[in-house]
């Protein structure tokens, strides 16, 4: 009888890989449904798992089978109903059960695929073909986080780290260096003592063939004491720590909060916020987020104030650009961070102040960021910040982006359309 063992290393958990395996042959339907899920969510439901629905004719598989018609014969084992000798009629076409087009009166039928994923997966796919633009490693950190590599054998090391196969061979070769001289001697005097035995009656020399054999006992007692595993022998896998390189980044998000944004209007823009924040968690770990909230006069929050503070005011856009350009000079040197940018406003301004946000953004600003976004809420027609903001895009295409949102549904996409992977966007 033959035993089949499993040595898989999570032979605990073997259905993670079929999941997994699931997850990647159907990650486009997945990820379509994750869109439509992230549009109905609130805020505050974004990092709860989702239900997934698949329609039954997109995981069927193709398999080999007879085609319809010609002259078959089958024979059936029979059943309570049918016993030998009966021939059952073809079904009428359209009959028939199953998860067929075609309208039938009887059989069953199939639903959708459905399953649950869960809340790193919804999240994998809602950042899936995502990152920051432009990201370059300006200066490496590897202080914190290590990797462990193999690197070798070594004498040394804990049980958990016995190379079984190393140690075998090396018992088996001291063995044979310790014993080889013994073992050919051995087999001379065994050859000796056969030939001494052989002999005639005349010629056979009782004395000469007890010393050959004291002298065969003695050398096989000294192979025997020879330890089949000594603790020399042990060879150990040696993992040596290499310092992960990754680069210093850090997010400046500017949201306005003047008066003449409406609370539906600050809602979307926290919503992006929000997701443009869950995105970085996820994905960079070691990226820094800095807020700054303004109205005519900006400051510097945390993110409970960012996001949930009802401080308002009138409107000049320039001060949080201003904010944002003392900060990167006082802490974030250009030379060692990769800087980006994403700002949220409704596009209401001084008028006399749009002139000024372009120009802190092109002279000082935009020269030293990776990338900066701007989103502008509203469903009104654009103001002059807007057109101010379209000659900056024009004078960089591929540092400065931006976007209109006028409904709740436009977040995610948005969002997406700013930071999705552009291989001609990164190339610039």
């Amino acid at each position: 009888m033959s035993h089949i063992v499993d040595r898989r290393l999570n032979a605990k958990n073997k259905s993670a890989v079929n999941r997994q395996r699931f997850l990647r042959r159907y990650k486009e339907h997945i990820k379509k449904a994750v869109s439509g899920a992230v549009s109905r969510r609130s805020i505050t439901d974004i990092e709860q798992g989702e239900k997934i629905s698949i329609p039954t004719r997109d995981i069927h598989e193709p398999v080999f089978h007879h085609g319809q018609g010609g002259h078959r014969e089958n024979v059936l084992p029979g059943n309570k109903e049918f016993t030998r000798g009966d021939r059952i009629a073809r079904p009428p076409s359209g009959g028939g059960g199953g998860s067929g087009s075609g309208a039938s009166d009887s059989g069953e039928g199939e639903d959708e695929f459905v399953f649950q994923i869960s809340q790193s997966e919804f999240l994998d796919f809602m950042f899936d073909d995502l990152a920051l633009p432009n990201l370059v490693k300006r200066q490496l950190i590897g202080d914190t986080d290590f990797q462990r590599h193999r690197a070798g054998i070594s004498n040394e090391g804990n049980p958990g780290q016995l190379n079984v196969v190393r140690s075998m061979r090396s018992a088996h070769a001291r063995r044979i260096a310790l014993t080889a001289k013994k073992r050919r001697r051995l087999k001379e005097l065994k050859a000796q003592l056969e030939e001494e035995q052989a002999k005639q009656d005349i010629l056979y020399d009782a004395r000469k063939v007890k010393a050959l054999e004291e002298e065969i006992v003695e050398l096989e007692a000294k192979i025997k004491r020879i330890p089949w595993l000594d603790t020399f022998d042990l060879k150990y896998n040696l993992h040596v720590k290499h310092p992960i390189p990754r680069s210093k980044a850090v997010m400046f998000c500017l949201m306005d909060v003047s008066g003449s944004m409406t609370q539906s209007t600050k809602d979307m823009a926290k919503r992006f916020f929000i997701l443009l924040y869950l995105f970085l968690q996820r994905n960079y770990e070691h990226t820094e987020v800095v807020f700054i909230r303004h109205h005519t006069s900006a400051k510097e929050v945390d993110e409970e104030e960012f996001f949930y503070s009802r401080e308002t005011g009138g409107t000049i856009v320039s001060s949080a650009l201003k904010l944002m350009h003392s900060i990167m000079e006082a802490r974030y040197p250009t030379s060692e961070w990769n800087i980006y940018g994403a700002q949220a406003s409704d596009g209401d301004n001084w008028n006399e102040d749009s002139s000024v946000c372009q120009q802190v953004l092109c002279e000082d600003i935009l020269p030293h960021v990776q990338y900066f976004s701007y989103i502008e809420i509203t469903q009104r027609e654009h103001q002059a910040l807007w057109h101010e903001y379209e000659e900056v895009q024009e004078r960089f295409p591929h540092i400065f982006a931006m976007e209109q949102i006028t409904d709740v549904r436009d977040i995610y996409p948005v969002f997406r359309e700013l930071f999705h992977k552009d291989t001609h966007r990164q190339a610039g």
